[in-house]
């Protein structure tokens, strides 16, 4: 053999090589394994069941449904659950989100208690196998008995899995609309409302995957940061905040009457202010706290601006906050609107309580949850939508003494990206591989990834061959 034939030889022994190589690592079935995730922000949309909430709300039931742990509406019936903590393995596609948040529905009132007293909170979704199960922790009034069960994490209801292909994704995972049906245990923990087989509402979820280096995959902020020590030593004083932030959702109610049918509005967040969700979150609080006296005096950055149709538009700024000695709270902003301008105007009451530092030496001082009334002046700066002493959202607020303190971090929605519908083929990750540009780190794109790669891969290697076959006749 010639010496430009052992050279073409090597050559075409190099290039089936590296084209097998290739071609082994991006087809399915390879023995590349793909490294399991942290599954780290997002939420869950679920209305448990809009019949029942109807009925809690209706004139039998004549009861309510209180939102708790930072959980939200969306929509005219869907709870929104968030903070997803879990695990993912694009491998075996089993997949495990828990979410932060509950809903707690009452009615029946009889005396001062409810005959119906139902919670559902802390919803987890577990996938393997190609089938699905949401888990929850359920406290329950026994319809009838009057017996109070408190069970967690009960296998609430089953999901249908049917064409979705959970496996090699590689960001966001995104279902929608997932049917969803109540298992016996479910129908135990739901009081006996509802028998098992009972169709539920749907399910939809988003969740971040942390990126491999383990950090977060999320856009959204998680945390106000807290100033380094060093940055305030200088002009450190007594009684001076390092940093705060106040949390209110304003009013449920006038959150969904903004964006329902009626008003179809919107609300903006402005300089600097945060959505968590069922809230809103003012940040960068400056001002002083006086330990001895209970005293508390801060200003915070934000607005939020809410407009719609009907002469709709009310601006809230410069928030503040003060508590007095005996624990009495007021929450006020300059306010904008149509029919009401102030500034400093006082718009709701809380009790914050003993405001101590957290045990241990931390330096946090913090409120949590604490129920709010709105005041005279309120009233008129909603436009007498509600009458003073109405019950508005709870007030959150956090105070950092000192540099160490971190504040307690927002609701995580996680990244904005759409839910993929569920899909009507074999792979539903195929099917939506084109729908956007930039879904190079998505599910989705998994397969067109590689497909396209396999193409080039074969493309390449036919026209390895043509040339060997041009070359072998040359040669003879």
């Amino acid at each position: 053999m010639s010496s430009s034939r052992q050279v073409r030889a090597a050559a075409r022994t190099g290039a089936v090589a590296v084209l097998t190589a290739l071609v082994g690592a991006l087809l399915p079935g390879s023995t590349a394994h793909a490294q399991s995730r942290t599954v780290q922000g997002g939420r869950l949309d679920w209305g448990i069941k809009s019949s029942f909430q109807s009925y809690v709300t209706g004139p039998i039931a004549q009861g309510s449904s209180t939102l708790r742990g930072g959980a939200a509406t969306v929509g005219g019936s869907q709870f929104r659950f968030h903070s997803a903590k879990g695990s993912y393995d694009p491998d075996s596609g089993a997949f495990s989100a828990g979410f932060s948040g509950g809903v707690r529905f009452l009615g029946h009132k009889k005396g001062g208690s409810y005959e119906l007293d139902l919670t559902v909170s802390r919803p987890t979704v577990k996938i393997s196998g190609g089938s699905g199960t949401l888990y929850a922790d359920m406290v329950s009034k026994e319809k009838g008995t009057g017996k109070v069960t408190s069970s967690a994490q009960v296998p609430l209801a089953t999901l249908g899995m049917s064409g979705i292909d959970m496996k090699g994704g590689a960001g966001p995972i995104a279902l929608d609309n997932l049917p969803a049906t109540l298992t016996s245990q479910g129908a135990k923990a739901f009081a006996g409302y509802y028998t098992a087989g009972t169709e539920l509402d749907r399910v939809s979820l988003s969740t971040d995957l942390a990126a491999a280096s383990g950090a977060a995959a999320g856009s959204g902020e998680k945390k106000t940061p807290s100033p380094k020590p060093s940055e305030k030593k200088a002009e450190a004083k007594a009684g001076r905040i390092e940093d705060a932030a106040v949390d209110w959702g304003v009013r449920r109610t006038f959150r969904e009457y903004v964006t329902g049918s009626i008003a179809k509005g919107e609300w903006k967040l402005l300089a600097g202010a945060q959505d968590g969700g069922a809230l809103f979150r003012f940040p960068k609080g400056a001002g002083t706290y006086d330990k001895k006296k209970q005293i508390l005096d801060a200003d915070f950055a934000g607005a939020v601006r809410f407009t719609g149709e009907h002469g709709l538009d009310i601006a809230l700024s410069e928030v503040a906050v003060a508590v007095q000695g005996d624990g009495k709270g007021t929450l006020y902003a300059d306010v904008d609107s149509k029919d009401f301008t102030g500034k400093r105007t006082p718009l709701v009451t809380f009790d914050a309580g003993e405001l101590k530092a957290e045990s241990g030496g931390g330096g946090l001082v913090s409120v949590s949850e604490a129920p709010a009334k709105l005041t005279a002046k309120g009233a008129k700066a909603f436009g007498s939508m509600y009458k003073a002493g109405t019950g508005m959202d709870p007030v959150s607020l956090a105070v950092a003494l000192d540099g160490k303190a971190e504040l307690p971090p927002l609701p995580d929605l996680g990244s904005s990206a759409a839910p993929t519908p569920q899909a009507k083929k074999a792979d539903p990750r195929a099917e939506n591989a084109a729908d956007s540009a930039d879904t190079s780190d998505s599910s989705p794109a998994v397969p067109i990834g590689i497909g396209i790669g396999v193409a080039v891969l074969l493309a390449a290697a036919v026209a390895f061959g043509v040339v060997r076959k041009r070359r072998a006749a040359t040669d003879a």
